[in-house]
């Protein structure tokens, strides 16, 4: 019977993978689980699963030249998620095993937290009761609505074109900076990144990280924010220079920030960035719900079953490099 290894910590495999997808693929196979409540190094990934022939890939799990070589049995590395950042999908293609990602399944979930902290931070939520909890006095500020504001967008893809209905039922005015997608909406003003950020009111960071979009955010970019617009990262940390934005909150450059990624291990929010006043932090829950886990989960599990059907799975990432896969299963035609 065809073995896959699960690779997420037991704290993490409810809320990562779930009892449905856990489940479905018991169904399919003999599943074993990673024993322990920590993040497998590959070595001990390679010792784990070594006659495993597929392994489910937890964000945090390197796939590795030392891995697909100390694992001549393996035929695929099933990624449960989009981002395959953590996979040598070079050395996966010498070596002849199978890389799939999964497609988006958050994005409703990570535009509901836009809009969120768009609100908190406009109304002074969570820094009052901060102060209500603490048993301080706390003075009423000011707030302002959504409706009427403008709102920029870096990066037109799933996620962004799902928060731009929503923001536009709100009454938002929605300006979208992406060099690469045409937004092919009239409502929409597509333009550059400077003027993007001189109108903005809320600028929200939804560009994908890439050599080119490396701390785009920096001291330049947001010096040409408004004073008192704030500044939203739902991406990846990679994107922010975290000293220019420490440096552009404290100079009073923009008004606040709301951060659910960062630099820190896991993509989380960085401690010094999440530590400052103006700043909310969430720890990388955007996409944490229900729905949006078991999108990706069930995903990956129909991936399995196609892997073991010699069939090419949606998300494939180098179906025709994956020669062991195509020996074990004959689908030597498909490469």
């Amino acid at each position: 019977m065809t073995t896959v290894f699960v690779s997420h910590p037991k704290t993490s495999l409810a809320h990562y993978f779930g009892t449905r997808a856990t489940a479905a693929l018991q169904a399919l196979a003999d599943v074993r689980f990673n024993p322990g409540d920590t993040d497998l190094s590959s070595p001990e990934l390679a010792t784990l699963a070594r006659d495993c022939d597929v392994i489910i890939s937890y964000r945090q799990t390197l796939g590795d030249e030392a891995l697909f070589a100390a694992l001549p049995r393996l035929l695929a590395f099933v990624r449960c998620a989009i981002d395959i950042r953590n996979i040598d999908v070079a050395a996966a293609s010498r070596h002849g095993v199978l890389v799939t990602q999964a497609s988006a399944g958050f994005i409703a979930s990570v535009s509901e937290w836009i809009i969120g902290v768009m609100i908190d931070l406009s109304r002074h939520i969570s820094a009052a009761a901060a102060l209500y909890h603490a048993g301080r006095p706390v003075a009423p500020l000011m707030g302002r609505e959504l409706r009427g504001a403008t709102l920029g967008v870096i990066g037109y893809g799933q996620i962004s074109r799902y928060l731009c209905d929503v923001a536009l039922a709100l009454g938002m005015r929605i300006v979208v900076h992406d060099p690469y997608t045409r937004t092919g909406r009239q409502e929409l003003v597509q333009t550059g990144l400077a003027p993007l950020l001189q109108q903005a009111d809320y600028v929200v960071c939804l560009a994908a990280a890439t050599e080119a979009t490396e701390n785009m955010m920096n001291a330049q970019t947001f010096a040409l924010m408004k004073p008192g617009a704030v500044f939203i990262n739902a991406a990846r940390g990679n994107l922010v220079d975290e000293q220019a934005l420490i440096d552009a909150l404290d100079a009073g450059t923009i008004a606040g920030c709301a951060v659910d990624v960062g630099r820190a291990p896991d993509q989380m929010p960085s401690p010094r960035v999440a530590a400052h006043p103006r700043v909310i932090a969430s720890p990388h829950i955007g996409g944490l719900t229900p729905p949006a886990v078991e999108h990706q989960a069930l995903e990956t599990v129909a991936q399995v079953a196609d892997i073991l059907q010699g069939r090419v799975p949606q998300g494939a990432v180098n179906a025709k490099q994956a020669h062991r896969w195509h020996l074990a299963f004959g689908t030597q035609q498909l490469a």
